[in-house]
C-alpha cells in the first residue's frame, strides 16, 4: 500500500507541473511555437541511454549511482541510465520530453540546459548543507531521470507564479469585458504554482519521497532564476514572430508521410 501511496502523489506531483507548463506557455499555442531542440536533445540522449542497456547488460553497472563504485561521472551517466523496467523508463523518458520542452519554450535552450545541468548536480550538495549527507542504499535509487526532470518542472512553477500564464501575458484570458474570467485564470495558476513546492514538500516530510524535495529545490531555484535574467527572457517570441519550423508544421508532415505509407 505504501509504494502504491508513494506512485500515486509521485504521478500527482507531476500532473500538476504538466498543468503548471501548458498555463505558462498557453495550451492553444504549442503548435505555433518552435521545435525545442534541447529537450530533443535530452530525449534523445535518454533514449540512447536505453539502447544502451539494451545491447550492453554491463551498462548500468558502468554508469549507475552507486555509493559503494567510484568514478566521478556517476552523478551525470547515472541520469540517462532508466532501472524502472519498461513502464518506468517510458514514464521517466515521456516526462522528460515534455517537461523539457515546455521549459525550452519558456526559458530558452542554454538556460533549459543549464537548469537541468543544475537538477542533476545540486541536490546532492544542498542535501549536505542540510546535513543530509547518508547516500542511499536502494538500489531503485541508483539511476534514473525523473529527479532531474522534476527539479526542471518545478523551475516552470516558479516561473508560472512569479511571471503569470499565457492567457495573462497575451491579454486572453477573458478580456476587459470578463473580469471575473481573467480573476478566475489568475487564481487557478496560483494555485497550481503553489501546488508544485507545497506538495513536494508533503511529500518529502511524509514519505521521505526524494522527487518531493528535488521538486522545492527546483522552484527556488526557478524564482532565482526568473529574477536574474528576466530581462532577457522572451518566452512568448515565437507567437508574435513565427518560427520558421513549428510543432504543428513538423506533426503535420509526419502525419502526411504516415497517410502515404498506410
Amino acid at each position: 500500500m505504501d509504494i502504491v501511496l508513494f506512485n500515486v502523489t509521485t504521478a500527482a506531483l507531476m500532473v500538476l507541473m504538466f498543468k503548471g507548463g501548458l498555463a505558462l506557455v498557453g495550451q492553444n499555442t504549442l503548435t505555433a511555437r518552435r521545435i525545442p531542440w534541447a529537450a530533443v536533445a535530452l530525449t534523445a540522449i535518454a533514449l540512447g541511454g536505453v539502447a544502451l542497456q539494451l545491447c550492453w547488460s554491463g551498462a548500468m553497472g558502468a554508469f549507475d549511482a552507486d555509493p559503494a563504485k567510484s568514478g566521478w561521472w556517476r552523478v551525470v551517466t547515472s541520469v540517462f541510465m532508466q532501472n524502472g523496467g519498461i513502464g518506468g523508463a517510458a514514464w521517466n523518458i515521456a516526462t522528460l520530453a515534455v517537461v523539457a520542452a515546455f521549459a525550452d519554450w519558456f526559458w530558452g535552450a542554454p538556460l533549459t540546459l543549464g537548469l537541468f545541468a543544475a537538477g542533476i548536480l545540486l541536490p546532492e550538495q544542498i542535501d549536505k548543507l542540510w546535513g543530509q549527507t547518508s547516500h542511499s542504499t536502494d538500489p531503485r535509487n541508483f539511476a534514473g531521470s525523473s529527479g532531474a526532470t522534476y527539479f526542471l518542472g518545478a523551475t516552470l512553477a516558479a516561473a508560472l507564479l512569479l511571471h503569470g500564464g499565457a492567457d495573462q501575458r497575451l491579454g486572453r484570458a477573458g478580456g476587459e469585458g470578463d473580469r471575473a474570467a481573467a480573476a478566475k485564470a489568475v487564481r487557478i495558476d496560483r494555485l497550481l504554482a503553489f501546488g508544485v513546492p507545497a506538495l513536494g514538500l508533503a511529500m518529502w516530510f511524509a514519505q521521505e519521497n526524494g522527487h518531493g524535495l528535488v521538486s522545492a529545490y527546483g522552484f527556488v531555484l526557478g524564482a532565482l532564476a526568473w529574477a536574474a535574467f528576466r530581462t532577457v527572457l522572451h518566452p512568448d517570441r515565437d507567437l508574435r514572430q513565427a518560427p520558421r519550423s513549428t510543432v504543428g508544421a513538423l506533426t503535420g508532415l509526419v502525419g502526411r508521410r504516415a497517410g502515404k505509407a498506410g
